[in-house]
Formats: structure tokens, sequence, C-alpha cells
């Protein structure tokens, strides 16, 4: 499992985690698409635009390895905003290769790309 210097390990001054510390043994969570709906908190907004503009500020449009990051928090944007970058996509693999999608990301996180 690569991990991913520089990246974030959290949402600063809180609990919403960005990055894990080591592989499971039971191997890596599958990826999933969860719902976002209107009503969240504003706190797990937050913590959704903080890990985008991670994502924007360490890959950009460039593809990049799962590897530590979160899937919990990689679920919430997974099938919108990041996309599979591979055919063979593994959803369970550490090693699985994903990608920003820019356009899908810059209407759902316009802060995050003002100026870009």
């Amino acid at each position: 499992m690569i991990k991913h210097r520089g990246f974030p390990g959290r949402l600063p001054g809180t609990d919403y985690q960005f990055t894990i510390r080591r592989p499971s043994k039971k191997g890596a969570t599958p990826l999933t698409t969860r719902e976002r709906y209107a009503d969240r908190r504003p706190a797990d907004r937050r913590a959704d635009e903080g890990f985008m503009m991670a994502l924007w500020h360490c890959f950009g449009e460039e593809p990049f390895e799962r590897g530590n990051l979160d899937a919990g928090r990689l679920s919430w944007l997974f099938g919108r905003e990041v996309i599979a970058a591979e055919d063979d996509f593994d959803p369970a693999s550490y090693d699985a290769m994903l990608r920003v999608n820019v356009p899908v990301a810059r209407a759902s996180f316009p802060d995050v790309f003002e100026g870009n």
C-alpha cells in the first residue's frame, strides 16, 4: 500500500479522517458509491470539500493510486467526483487507480476550483 506523503491525515480541527495508517489484515475496504442527501450536516459537507481540495492539490487531473486514502471518505465522492482510472478496476484493492472527474467536481465543489 502506497502512503501519499504530504496528503493531510484529517480535516484540520476535526476527527474526519482522510488517510489510514496501515493496511488491514483483512484487505482493503471496498469503495462504494454513497448517496449524499441535501440534509447532510454542514461539518460533513466541509469534510467532503476539504478532501476534494486535498485530492485536487495533490493529484490534479492525473490518475492516482488509492493507497492509504480512507475508503469511507473516498466513498462519499466515488462514482461522481472521483472515478476509476482503469478498465479492470478493483474497488477492494489498495492498488486501484482513481482520478478526479473534473467537470463533476467543479460543479459540486466550485470553491475548490476557484481560480483554476
